[in-house]
């Protein structure tokens, strides 16, 4: 498994030296460079292979967020910044994780882990040329006539074939050509799109609400502004082109009063 390369982008040396002492805790990771300004980091994104890069948000000049938006092929993303606010701008560039300074290890490694997987999937994919077997399988109704089974969803994840009931899906998020599945027992990579996946998933039960984010309308616990509460906690945002489809759809399932 090869290593993952990385690039650090903080305007202040003394957060560039905290990424830089986690990263080299985890053998895993390789820092390629570090730079403290987004033109820099352009630079350094035109001559090397840089598989992830931790990225500040308030930089001088370009912000994060804006410099992310430019670039025409970017790698994954992780966020850090020490402005709790910004975290509903990490969502528009789809961003791989938001880690809010002062960064504990323990967080860090959270999102170390969750790159590392991502990556280390998409690296696996490319690298096949057979065994091109589908990445979904779907049953939405029960496995027989006489089962009490639930419906599920078979999806390929590394090399096995893995069973999930639709009931235990929490929510999806987008990762360009891959989908991330959180799940009540846990969350999963899969080499497949959220548009795909919503064209086999009753129409009834899950919704788009975001161009990175579908989520099962039995785990919805409220809406608040442009925000969905899903009932383990998370706060997904509402894309504007479909707030009016997830306004029309929550009042059809009377989740919520009509006011």
């Amino acid at each position: 498994m090869s290593t993952i390369k990385c690039l650090i982008v903080d305007d202040e040396p003394l957060a560039i030296k905290v990424i830089e002492n986690y990263l080299q805790r985890l053998s895993e990771f390789e820092i390629v460079a570090k730079c403290e300004s987004a033109i820099d980091a352009f630079n350094v994104l035109q001559n090397e292979k840089v598989d992830l890069m931790f990225l500040d948000i308030n930089m001088p000049m370009l912000t994060g967020i804006d410099f992310v938006k430019s670039l025409e092929k970017k790698p994954e993303v992780i966020l850090t910044t020490a402005y709790r606010e910004y975290a509903l701008e990490g969502f528009e560039i789809s961003a791989l994780d938001y880690l809010l300074k002062p960064i504990s290890f323990q967080r860090f490694l959270k999102a170390a882990n969750k790159a590392s997987q991502l990556i280390h999937t998409k690296e696996a994919a490319n690298n096949k040329t057979v065994n091109k077997a589908p990445q979904a399988v779907i049953n939405t109704g029960s496995a027989s006539n006489n089962s009490e089974e639930p419906p599920y969803i078979f999806l390929k994840v590394e090399k096995k074939m893995v069973k999930i009931a639709l009931e235990d899906i929490i929510y999806m998020e987008s990762l360009k050509d891959y989908l991330r599945v959180y799940t009540s027992n846990g969350e999963m990579v899969v080499h497949y799109t959220l548009t795909k996946i919503l064209e086999n998933l009753p129409e009834d039960e899950f919704i788009r609400i975001h161009r990175s984010y579908a989520i099962s309308l039995k785990k919805v616990n409220a809406i608040e502004g442009n925000q969905v509460e899903l009932k383990n906690g998370k706060m997904l945002p509402i894309g504007r082109l479909y707030q009016q489809i997830v306004k029309d759809t929550i009042y059809s399932k009377g989740i919520m009063p009509n006011s």
